[in-house]
């Protein structure tokens, strides 16, 4: 007795009764496709207080990795000296500015608001001690004024942090990078209405007591020193 085999069935396809839907990605908020992390408790920095980080501070080694790449970086795009030090000083220049507001507010009181430095004088000791103070942890070593010339005023480092460790080499000697402090006095200075030009100087002595000695030259516009007689 011959049995017939079994026909071969081919392979079986399930169709689903439900039209598939396509999957949708979750929404980014303009921050987040900005590329600004927005922690748990969606603070960020600018959630904090003023006060907060008033006595902390950057250690010597993430100052100087930072500050030395944003000098080569600069020094890659310039003709000179001159010009090096002319990228330094705008560098500097936005973050006085905006160090102004804040070392007013950290200074002020519920009852009494600290007053903008809208004088010279006040402007200077404000510029050799407070900001001193926040940058360095130290007031600057001397205030001066010019013999010569009644708009000119001189504030004085014996060793500047900021070229304590940056390489200069020969060909370069007259270089200073402290002009990037220049910077930032002369944003504060424009900040409280005192439009003045800062420059950084070497003022030191081969083999003395203070090689590395700088001077900040700040010379007020003439309208300033006019509005300071009339007062």
């Amino acid at each position: 007795m011959t049995t017939a085999a079994p026909a071969q069935q081919g392979p079986k396809t399930l169709v689903s009764s439900t039209p598939l839907q396509p999957q949708r990605m979750p929404q980014q908020s303009p921050q987040q496709r900005a590329g600004l992390r927005t922690p748990s408790n969606r603070k960020t920095i600018y959630d904090r207080n003023l006060n907060r980080t008033r006595t902390a501070e950057l250690s010597r080694a993430s100052f100087a990795y930072l500050f030395g790449e944003m000098v080569g970086y600069a020094q890659k795009r310039v003709t000179g000296i001159q010009d090096l030090e002319r990228r330094l000083n705008e560098a500097g220049y936005p973050l006085g500015q905006r160090l102004l507001p804040l070392l007013l507010l950290r200074s002020s009181t519920p009852t009494h608001p600290a007053a903008r430095p809208t004088r010279i004088l006040p402007l200077l000791q404000f510029i050799a001690h407070t900001l001193w103070r926040h940058l360095f942890a130290r007031s600057a070593d001397s205030i001066e004024s010019s013999s010569t010339n009644n708009h000119e005023y001189m504030i004085s480092d014996n060793e500047p942090l900021v070229n304590q460790y940056i390489s200069v080499p020969k060909e370069m000697s007259q270089l200073n990078c402290a002009a990037y402090v220049a910077g930032i006095i002369e944003g504060v200075c424009c900040g409280v209405g005192c439009k003045a030009g800062v420059s950084a100087h070497n003022a030191g002595e081969e083999g003395g007591m203070w090689p590395g000695k700088t001077v900040f030259l700040i010379k007020f516009e003439e309208e300033v020193v006019k509005r300071e007689g009339t007062k």
